[in-house]
């Protein structure tokens, strides 16, 4: 998943190293090239010099590319206008607002950021659910809230069809409980095949939920 990062302080680089070591790729955008430099010698990501309320820099970022984008300055009207031009100027899939002052929420919501966020101790885990998940759709959450039933339909096409569940090699946290075809419940074993259009229920812990596409060789179709 490719994110870009607007505002490299704090909250930003911690947010770029937490997506770096969840395996994703994020770009960071921040205006104080003391900065830039700082975080340049600390990650080995691309860092961007310039205001992300403009659009050559968000451009010169490589938005095109993006999955989503998070705003973490420290001006709310600064991540407003970020996650606008972002959500409808490059029609990034996932817009995630830092809100420093809690009374701006509802205004941001109402004016089209998809996350408003407060508290930011979560923010890359909750965008990997939003993004990396966006057609898995959660059932039931069990083991105070850090193990969920999921489900979600295979791609048609599916350049995988017909493999079998123990040529997949899925990770330990992962395990597919049923599948429905032509609306007939399958209990899976290893020789069980998969094929497009077949739905899958899966349990995992909610950390791997950003590795279920890639798993099923479907990140290319399901994530965006």
């Amino acid at each position: 998943m490719i994110v870009i990062v607007v505002g490299g302080g704090k909250v930003g680089f911690y947010l770029a190293r937490t997506l770096i070591e969840h395996g994703h790729e994020p770009r960071i955008i921040e205006k104080d090239k003391a900065c830039c430099r700082m975080i340049a010698n600390s990650l080995d990501i691309p860092i961007i010099c310039g205001d992300g309320t403009y659009i050559d820099v968000l451009a010169g970022a490589g938005i095109d590319d993006a999955d989503a984008l998070i705003s973490v300055t420290g001006k709310d009207e600064d991540n407003l206008i970020t996650c606008q031009l972002a959500k409808r100027r490059f029609h990034v899939q996932k817009t995630v607002a830092k809100i420093n002052n809690p009374k701006n929420a509802g205004v941001m919501k109402q004016l089209g950021v998809d996350i408003p966020i407060s508290s930011t101790d979560n923010i890359a885990r909750l965008l990997e659910r939003e993004v990396d998940t966006a057609l898995i759709k959660q059932l039931i959450a069990f083991d105070r809230g850090d193990t969920s039933l999921n489900e979600f339909e295979i791609p048609i096409p599916y350049k995988r069809s017909g493999i079998k569940l123990s040529e997949m090699k899925l990770p330990e946290d992962i395990a597919v409980v049923s599948i429905i075809r032509d609306n007939e419940l399958i209990i899976p074993r290893g020789n069980t095949q998969i094929f497009a259009g077949d739905k899958i229920m899966v349990v995992c812990k909610n950390k791997a939920l950003h590795r279920i596409a890639p798993a099923f060789g479907v990140d290319d179709q399901i994530s965006r």
